[in-house]
């Protein structure tokens, strides 16, 4: 019995027609075209530019009507091609490349990777739709690229002024033993070594080169935060908003979605992708399933950290659960796991599903100043911290029982105002 055609897979409607595959180079594409039954029809190789990019439509156009294009590396060098093919009105889909075994027994070639993108495609293989790559979100993950580097660059230079201090001359590590961290940086920024080549004066100079290095570091990250922040909140303020959320745990997750976020049809599709679904792992009798460590592990991360601030935090959902799970005999790492599942479903509906409705923490603040209350005398009279509340009110936290406390705080203090007016 044949299966109805489903939206996941574009490739299954029963109408006649063709398939493309695409084998993507740094300087060329070569494209193959198959029928519905798998027989070759053409290929061709295409410099990877924009004329390449417009030869290859026409290409495909002469071709016949073509019902879906599989391109290897949409992420990669296919990027650009899946975009023009996407803008063109042309059913995209991301195809891996072939496994070893396929290779080892027809060879390898960009014909033959080529043509086998399109038989996958043909087959119902592959469904996965790439990311667009067109709008902000595309503008967040390069961002994010270039404060990875950064981060990285800024970890290695204080882990070299440390390993340098340990080895330098004794009146170097006695003038700069009692400092730590960015007072130390701060410190050896300002230094005036002199000019001798003397091994003292050669580890100064190299320490004072380091923490200027770190510093100019630091306020690359700073200035990337910033930009980072702003795009999230224009994009998706109830993201950022979300316990646990902030603007490079937010960047992170809609950076994994892509800007066409409705392409992941389902939670169970979002937690495979971040790899916090487990994974079958049954045989026979045996009905088991192991930790996933595959998917978007960068995601990952971002969930696990989500989680971690939640716990240190003592949020009230989290903390009620993991109390549950560990009084059922549940190790605090398999807790974290579950959690991170849980978060993911709570992510993806945001993700996918942004509210239109406007933030309660912007409108709180706007009803205290019209009162005249400072946030302050909020924070002390609601007992809650100063900055927990202040972020509450900047729209970048999400706490729904301070909500209701504050809430319910302001509108007494409105009416008790208006009895002794």
């Amino acid at each position: 019995m044949t299966a109805p055609p489903t939206a996941a897979n574009p490739a299954e409607d029963a109408a006649p027609g063709r398939y493309a595959g695409v084998d993507t180079h740094k300087d060329t594409h070569h494209v193959a075209v198959v029928d519905e039954l798998g027989r070759a029809v053409a290929d061709q190789q295409f410099p990877a530019t924009s004329a390449g990019y417009r030869q290859i439509l026409d290409f495909l156009h002469t071709a016949g009507p073509i019902r879906a294009v599989g391109v290897e590396g949409t992420g990669s060098y296919g990027a650009e091609l899946a975009r023009v093919m996407t803008a063109a009105g042309m059913t995209v889909i991301e195809v891996m490349r072939p496994n070893r075994q396929h290779r080892r027994l027809r060879g390898k070639s960009d014909p033959l990777d080529a043509q086998q993108a399109a038989l996958t495609v043909a087959a119902g293989r592959a469904t996965v739709v790439p990311k667009s790559r067109d709008g902000q979100v595309e503008s967040l993950r390069i961002l994010l690229t270039e404060r990875t580097s950064a981060a990285k660059a800024r970890t290695a230079v204080i882990n070299q002024i440390h390993a340098l201090l340990i080895t330098a001359p004794a009146a170097v590590r006695a003038d700069y033993r009692r400092y730590h961290g960015s007072q130390l940086v701060a410190v050896l920024a300002r230094t005036r070594p002199g000019a001798g080549h003397d091994p003292e004066q050669i580890a100064r100079a190299s320490l004072k080169r380091l923490a200027i290095r770190h510093r100019n570091l630091a306020e690359e990250i700073a200035v990337v935060d910033h930009q980072l922040e702003h795009i999230v909140a224009g994009l998706n303020p109830a993201l950022l908003a979300t316990h646990g959320v902030g603007p490079v745990v937010a960047a992170t997750l809609l950076a994994t979605v892509g800007d066409n976020p409705h392409r992941i049809r389902t939670p169970a599709a979002f937690a495979a992708l971040c790899g916090v679904a487990p994974v079958p792992a049954s045989s026979g009798r045996t009905h088991r399933h192991r930790l996933s460590r595959g998917g978007d592990r960068q995601a990952n991360h971002a969930l696990h950290r989500i989680v971690l601030l939640r716990m240190r935090t003592g949020e009230p959902r989290t903390m009620a659960y993991f109390l549950r799970r560990r009084a059922e005999g549940l190790a605090d790492r398999d807790i974290i796991r579950c959690l991170k599942r849980h978060v993911a479903n709570e992510v993806f509906a945001v993700l996918v599903h942004p509210t239109t409705e406007p933030l309660p923490g912007p409108l709180l603040r706007r009803q205290r100043q019209a009162l005249g209350i400072r946030l302050t005398e909020a924070a002390r009279t609601l007992e809650a911290p100063y900055q927990q509340l202040r972020r509450l009110e900047l729209g970048t936290r999400s706490d729904p029982d301070l909500v209701h406390r504050c809430q319910h705080w302001l509108d007494e203090t409105d009416r008790q105002r208006l009895k002794t007016a």
